[in-house]
């Protein structure tokens, strides 16, 4: 909702604030892009801070401001991953019957966008699972299963055993992928044991 200013008031003020909010956004996702090329190429060892802030444009105290620290890199990068997958979803829904079929949908399409940049995948998915500071991602990837499996269901309104049964499948896939990182499973196995996982954890889920 717009607020209502009067002349000579904050409205100038109010304008400035909004040109310096994008401007901080554009910022932060310059920085983002930046850390994700890095990791694309070196892994998160080359996500060296000095390196991200040459390459994002901007002075190294400016990078610190938005991320005190390379693991709060890590997030974000991997938290705009989520973000292209959960907008791909809204684009084109998952088209399954079922729940299982949906989630498996979901994950297989998370599994081709990650696949894409391996190095990045293996960087982020290895920091994520070390990282001694707690991530958003597990949270983030129940939440979306728990939407497209259950008919739009927040996690907030999911029960507990919703949750983790949404939380155990997210789990499984992050373990395959690591599998598929290392060499020992390809795609199409990927798929069979998340289909079969599925199917076992989902199928009263709704």
């Amino acid at each position: 909702m717009e607020s209502h200013t009067t002349p000579g008031s904050g409205g100038h003020a109010s304008g400035g604030h909004s040109v310096r909010t994008r401007s901080q956004h554009q910022r932060r996702k310059r920085i983002v892009q930046a850390a994700a090329a890095l990791a694309s190429r070196g892994g998160v060892e080359a996500m060296q801070m000095r390196t991200v802030a040459e390459r994002a444009g901007v002075a190294l105290g400016t990078l610190y401001r938005y991320f005190p620290s390379k693991m709060d890199l890590v997030v974000a990068v991997v938290g705009e991953e989520i973000d292209l997958l959960e907008s791909s979803i809204e684009r084109r829904p998952p088209g399954a019957s079922t729940p299982a079929g949906r989630a498996v949908d979901v994950l297989m399409r998370a599994t081709r966008g990650l696949m894409r940049e391996p190095e990045l995948a293996d960087a982020l998915i290895r920091s994520l699972i070390l990282a001694e500071v707690e991530t958003p991602f597990g949270d983030r990837m129940t939440g979306l299963l728990l939407r497209v499996s259950a008919d739009g269901l927040s996690r907030e309104q999911a029960t507990e055993e919703q949750v983790a049964l949404a939380g155990s499948l997210s789990s499984i896939w992050v373990q395959e992928l690591l599998e598929m990182l290392r060499g020992r499973r390809t795609y199409d196995q990927i798929q069979r044991r998340i289909e079969i996982a599925a199917a076992r954890l989902l199928t009263d889920i709704a």
